[in-house]
């Protein structure tokens, strides 16, 4: 199954999504992880809140390939994905194991195909080398077998080829300009307090 997570604008996120099988909305209309863990435990890979995240951890556990896409933020995730993916901490199980000698979480949908992040707004050198580390451990906490490393600078039609080249997504990490995604907040610059 391919799974898309998104904070993207409606405009650009309905096609891109509409060619994946399930799609994950980083809209902010749900409530942040409360650390309670019972989606570990409790009642396994279920969110006790009941939101539109409640299924998360069965939706992206079940992926074999992960679409991340998300606006740069100090060389993270936005804060609306970032949500998500702590949301969705019920894929693994508190069990530890040692995968690649180091220790993880034991996972309870096993392991995954392709992990791919995408990240659009500006950004800088050191921002990248920042998003470059946290990228690829989730892609190995959350058992995904293939992580590609590299780079790609995009250009003002890079949404288009985004929606209709395969292998635009076949990148890691790719930097989209803010205004190419968000045309109806052109010239206007979104900072981390304005949400």
């Amino acid at each position: 199954m391919r799974v898309i997570i998104d904070d993207l604008d409606s405009a650009a996120a309905e096609p891109l999504e509409s060619r994946f099988d399930a799609a994950v909305r980083a809209d902010g209309r749900y409530a942040p992880c409360q650390g309670c863990f019972g989606c570990w435990t409790e009642h396994p890979a279920e969110c006790f809140m009941k939101d539109s995240l409640q299924q998360v951890c069965r939706v992206v556990g079940q992926a074999d390939e992960l679409v991340v896409v998300t606006r740069n933020l100090y060389g993270s995730y936005s804060a609306d994905v970032k949500n998500i993916m702590d949301r969705a901490i019920g894929t693994s199980t508190p069990f530890s194991t040692y995968r690649n000698r180091q220790m993880h979480h034991t996972l309870r949908y096993g392991r995954h195909g392709l992990r791919k992040v995408i990240v659009y707004g500006d950004i800088t050198e050191a921002e990248k080398d920042t998003f470059r580390l946290p990228a690829e451990r989730n892609a190995i906490n959350e058992g995904y077998d293939q992580i590609p490393r590299k780079w790609r600078p995009c250009y003002e039609d890079s949404i288009h080829k985004l929606q209709s080249e395969e292998k635009i997504l076949r990148i890691s990490l790719l930097h989209v300009p803010y205004e190419t995604l968000h045309p109806r907040q052109q010239g206007l610059r979104e900072t981390p307090h304005s949400r």
